[in-house]
């Protein structure tokens, strides 16, 4: 037999937004994961994907494995997925598995649902590459923020009548339906904030620039005079204008949600969600998909027109954008986090220091596993030989294979482990 468990060699992409040198999670992990690897300290390491992608396909680090990435081996051993994966996604690895290490905020974006990306992909390949959607769902490593979905009325309200520069852009007629519309009726509530959020995107570039350069200066002298600039949310305002100066996404900080979550805690993304990440790290996992359309805080491709129309306009506050995590009936070191897809989903393992063998179950769904904390020898029959884990340790996990741990660390293990649940 062919080893069916091996340790994987995962691509770093470099992109501007990422955290720099060793001050990244991304980095931190590869560099414990592989003490061969030089982190340049000027360099950013933004992400790890770990998966088939094939911008970033996973190297398989075993010898006597002919095939040289993870997607070749899927390819010609696509029982490996499980049966129902196999057949639910024809042959494919459902999901790409990644850390994120975000130091300057991302794009505002949303992906689209499986019907909007087939039409996309049809119309421009060159900027929506497939015809897949793209949820995802975010796991704080360290307290990390980011901006999701709309924020309830009352508080776009506020922001409408105490920043007068965003109430300019929107116009007196927009801002004043937004302010009559009542709970009572959501179709109109997000009728209006899909006319407000849409002519606040397709604001004229020199006219909201003056305005976004009047507000900075505002809140710039208030926050100089000691005064409360959180009306106007102003913080994050001077943050993100220092991040992206004259960048219509700065205003989109009074309609989303701003969400912190603390590690361990994880956010949702669904389809048609608008979001950005701001700072901080996290593991992520999201369908297998490039299909992004943007709108701001971005030097890339922008299609405000698209991402208008698609929007899920529905006001909700930030809480409800938090996914809990269950506690395993099964296993009481095993956390799930189950989103409202069937993509994917993650489990979280915290082994405590107190045990010192544990067993990673058989699932009937390949798997990706990556050690945050902690170090072990991993022995399974249908690994070729003993396997050692530290920190930064990637493992490719077949359908229905399991590892024993033999852990050697006074502080416990955390692990996360990426899987299709069917």
């Amino acid at each position: 037999f062919p080893p069916a468990v091996f340790p994987l060699s995962c691509v770093v992409q470099n992109y501007s937004w990422g955290k720099v040198g060793l001050e990244s999670e991304v980095a931190k992990l590869v560099a414990s994961g592989d003490p061969l690897v030089q982190i340049q300290p000027d360099q950013p390491y933004a992400e790890l994907w770990m998966g088939t992608h094939p911008r970033g396909d996973a190297l398989i680090r075993d010898n006597r494995i002919p095939q040289k990435t993870l997607g070749q081996w899927i390819a010609d051993n696509p029982a490996c997925l499980g049966a129902k994966v196999k057949d639910a996604f024809q042959g494919h690895l459902p999901f790409l598995f990644k850390v994120l290490s975000v130091n300057t905020a991302l794009s505002v974006q949303a992906h689209p649902n499986k019907e909007l990306a087939a039409k996309l992909h049809a119309q421009f390949p060159e900027h929506y590459p497939d015809a897949n959607h793209k949820p995802e769902m975010a796991i704080a490593l360290t307290p990390f923020e980011g901006m999701c979905g709309f924020r309830p009325v009352e508080e776009i309200v506020s922001f409408l009548q105490n920043v007068p520069e965003l109430r300019a852009l929107i116009g007196e007629v927009a801002a004043e339906q937004l302010e009559r519309s009542g709970s009572d009726d959501p179709r109109g509530v997000s009728a209006a904030l899909r006319v407000c959020f849409t002519r606040l995107m397709k604001s004229e570039k020199k006219f909201f620039v003056d305005q976004l350069n009047m507000l900075v200066k505002r809140i710039s002298q208030e926050a100089a005079e000691g005064k409360d600039t959180s009306g106007s949310n102003g913080e994050l305002l001077l943050r993100l204008h220092s991040q992206y100066p004259g960048d219509i996404g700065c205003f989109t900080i009074y309609f989303l949600n701003v969400v912190r979550l603390e590690p361990g805690e994880a956010m949702f993304l669904g389809a048609n969600e608008p979001h950005a990440y701001l700072h901080g790290d996290c593991v992520e996992v999201m369908a297998c998909s490039d299909n992004t359309v943007r709108a701001g805080l971005t030097p890339k491709f922008i299609d405000v027109l698209t991402l208008c129309e698609m929007l899920n306009y529905t006001p909700a506050p930030s809480s409800s954008k938090i996914l809990p995590a269950a506690q395993s009936q099964l296993d009481p070191h095993v956390y799930l986090y189950d989103p409202p897809v069937p993509d994917f989903t993650i489990m979280r393992i915290e082994i405590p220091a107190s045990i010192k063998l544990y067993l990673i179950s058989a699932m009937d769904s390949a798997s990706i596993l990556l050690v945050i904390q902690g170090t072990a020898v991993g022995t399974s029959t249908a690994a070729a030989s003993e396997m050692s884990l530290r920190r930064g340790s990637v493992l490719f996990v077949s359908a229905n294979e399991s590892i024993s741990l033999h852990l050697s660390s006074p502080e416990g293990m955390l692990l996360f482990r990426a899987c299709c649940l069917l």
